[in-house]
């Protein structure tokens, strides 16, 4: 918002399924900005009433890839501020939104005692959460401020990044997907080469969440822990499940889970 500001920029845009839209629109208010949020057809209706009643203009398209088309033709020609991807296919999101990611790193770091965790779990659509808090780890690690760099696991739905981990691919294959996935903001078929160079850089791995999977983890987590949170949120703590019982993870690993949505 503060680098939008600084460009003397209008109007604000995203592609979003919901979180980062209402996000986007209340900081837009704030600012007093215009914003417009490009969904599809399907998205939560709670999340687009929430986007109106910050004063955004919500655009539904049919076909997912197609807000993309329109989100760049209105950056080149009208000077909108896009802060999610605008492309096809998808290289990640405006890089002073990744950048920002990196703030996550120091704060696992500062509540760690510069005892990092040996692995780092996050529910993964393209990947800027995972690439900001690799690079966010990275510095920290250069500077001398922690010893290790924690393992990266991408908890992801139709398994783009697996696939490219067990090929060593570095253009990512698009997926067909055998279900459809209930966990909306993480439910894209192609992720992005972000994800697999931080996953690759710390060793780390790549994990799919079914259906099944992330409606008995959120039932878990609300009756074991008091927190009722969205099924993309879940997916982390999937991904640790899945590797705990392939002696992946093991019982002595320190372990921490981003349970987020937006990523």
């Amino acid at each position: 918002m503060s680098a939008a500001l600084c460009q003397g920029a209008k109007v604000l845009a995203t592609a979003s399924s919901g979180n980062a839209g209402a996000s986007l629109a209340a900081y837009a208010a704030r600012a007093g900005l215009e914003c417009v949020v490009v969904t599809f057809a399907g998205a939560a209706g709670p999340m687009l009433s929430q986007i109106r009643a910050y004063g955004a203009s919500v655009v539904p398209m049919a076909q997912k890839a197609d807000r993309w088309k329109l989100l760049e033709r209105a950056a080149d020609r009208l000077g909108w501020f896009v802060t999610s991807p605008c492309h096809n296919p998808v290289v990640g999101s405006h890089p002073l939104g990744i950048e920002g990611y990196k703030t996550i790193a120091y704060e696992i770091a500062e509540q760690s005692d510069g005892d990092m965790p040996d692995w780092c779990v996050l529910p993964v659509c393209y990947s800027d959460a995972l690439a900001g808090v690799s690079a966010g780890f990275r510095d920290l690690f250069t500077m001398g401020k922690a010893a290790r760099i924690p393992r990266l696991v991408a908890a992801e739905v139709h398994g783009s990044l697996a696939t490219a981990l067990e090929k060593g691919l570095d253009r990512i294959e698009e997926r067909e997907p055998s279900f459809e996935t209930v966990a909306l903001s993480i439910g894209t078929t192609r992720s992005t080469y972000q994800a697999v160079k931080a996953l690759r850089d710390t060793g780390g791995r790549a994990v799919c969440v079914s259906n099944e999977c992330l409606m008995r983890m959120q039932k878990t987590l609300a009756a074991k822990e008091g927190l009722f949170a969205e099924l993309a949120s879940v997916a982390p703590l999937v991904a640790v499940q899945h590797q705990r019982e392939r002696q992946i993870i093991t019982r002595e690993d320190r372990v921490v889970a981003i349970v987020t949505a937006r990523v």
